[in-house]
């Protein structure tokens, strides 16, 4: 197991390529089960979870291999239905499965998620989804089994919050039913409409993605395609963020600003200088920053994950700031790994009060989620002696290279095999 040592005090200078977006990689994988015949991901970053995704595919049936960022999905296999434990337990997004194999056989078993450190994140939404749309749903050792052997036919779905993953799983099943689908109150993010772009190159009939009603005429037959994945959002956030906290001045490249816009004001707000230019962001820090209180909301609102990072960065500005999280539960763990630090904060219900102070001490601290270790190698990255992430495996699931970068823009970092 490895472990990230940081000697902070450093500014970050330089330019960084933006990866492609993981959350967007993930369920445009997935679509490829929809067709037999092959597809071409592009942008599609190395991570934890697109290796778990592309096993995940050659197991069901559908050859994968992964080159550079070229993920090539190659005509089709006889489709498993069956997704083992052993699978699903690495990464809650398998759970995307469900809409093309329902879609497909006619049925799929998927073991139970369960939950994470940020809570339950239960799919009780996409099962209520199914069920609308004809599937029978059957829960037994630990696995849910779908079935619509005369196949899905299309419904008016309402959610009752706009889930992402609901979002999606219902995308991928509704393109190969029967009739019209219509999803209201559907999640809005950019990773919609980039699996909306990928479905109508597979000659879906997709319209309203990126709005709260997204229409979905069913067809007969799926094709292969070839497509590229947005840049990931939520890392240029992260690399802006660390540019503010180390008082640096980095261009990020390959990036697409208009997908961070409330991210950008808040930065603005705070007194970072921001300049966008087509497929890039330039970040300066030109003076101190001021606090400026934050509330996640569903996207196009403040990103949850984001949430982390941000408060990392109020942990070393003067004055006070709140941090409020109102789309997960118990998403408060890296707080105290931040009073490690020797960060003024508290948790109060759903709100953290963040009081800003001159500095922050480098220490051990141990990752509990994804975001909540982006947080940590923030504090460490200004903070005053040497700083061990341990657990960075967590990091490993959604930061493609995360030390390298770091390292180019100047940054103390590496990465050792822990004791």
């Amino acid at each position: 197991m490895d472990k990230i040592i940081i000697t902070g005090g450093r500014q970050l200078k330089g330019g960084i390529n933006i990866s492609g977006s993981k959350n967007s990689a993930l369920p445009i994988l997935f679509a490829t089960l929809l067709t037999d015949e092959e597809c071409k991901i592009k942008n599609v970053p190395t991570l934890a979870d697109i290796k778990t995704t592309v096993d995940f595919l050659n197991f069901i049936g559908k050859p994968a291999l992964k080159n550079k960022d070229i993920v090539k999905a190659g005509k089709s296999k006889k489709l498993n239905h069956i997704a083992p434990y052993d699978l699903v337990r690495k990464m809650r997004a398998s759970v995307l499965v469900m809409g093309p194999l329902l879609a497909r056989l006619g049925e799929v078993d998927v073991s139970l998620p369960g939950g994470c450190a940020i809570g339950a994140r239960p799919i009780d939404i996409h099962l209520d989804a199914f069920k609308q749309m004809g599937a029978n749903i059957e829960l037994k050792d630990g696995y849910v089994k779908i079935t619509a052997y005369s196949g899905l036919k299309g419904a008016d779905i309402e959610f009752r919050f706009a889930s992402v993953g609901a979002t999606e799983n219902v995308m991928l099943a509704s393109a190969l039913a029967k009739g019209t689908t219509r999803i209201i109150n559907a999640a809005k993010e950019p990773e919609i409409s980039d699996l909306a772009d990928m479905l109508v190159k597979m000659g879906a009939k997709i319209s309203g993605a990126g709005t709260k009603i997204i229409t979905i005429e069913g067809v007969e037959k799926l094709s292969g395609c070839c497509h590229e994945v947005i840049p990931d959002r939520i890392e240029a956030a992260t690399y802006m963020i660390a540019t503010a906290i180390t008082k640096g001045d980095v261009t990020l490249k390959h990036t697409n600003a208009s997908h961070l816009s409330d991210v950008i004001d808040k930065l603005i707000q705070s007194g970072l200088n921001i300049k966008i230019k087509e497929n890039e962001i330039k970040v300066k820090w030109v003076k101190d920053l001021k606090p400026i209180n934050v509330k996640t909301e569903i996207y196009p609102g403040f990103p949850t994950d984001i949430q982390a990072q941000w408060m990392a960065l109020m942990c070393v500005v003067k004055g006070s700031s709140i941090v409020e999280e109102t789309v997960f539960e118990n998403r408060f763990l890296h707080v105290g790994e931040l009073q490690r630090f020797g960060a003024d904060i508290r948790i109060e219900g759903n709100s953290v009060y963040v009081n800003g102070v001159d500095k922050l001490s480098g220490a051990p601290v141990m990752v509990s989620d994804l975001r909540a270790g982006a947080a940590l190698v923030l504090a460490g990255l200004c903070a005053v002696g040497k700083t061990e992430v341990l657990r960075i495996y967590h990091l490993d699931r959604g930061y493609e290279t995360l030390e390298k970068k770091l390292r180019k823009l100047g940054a103390n970092i590496k990465r050792v095999k822990a004791d």
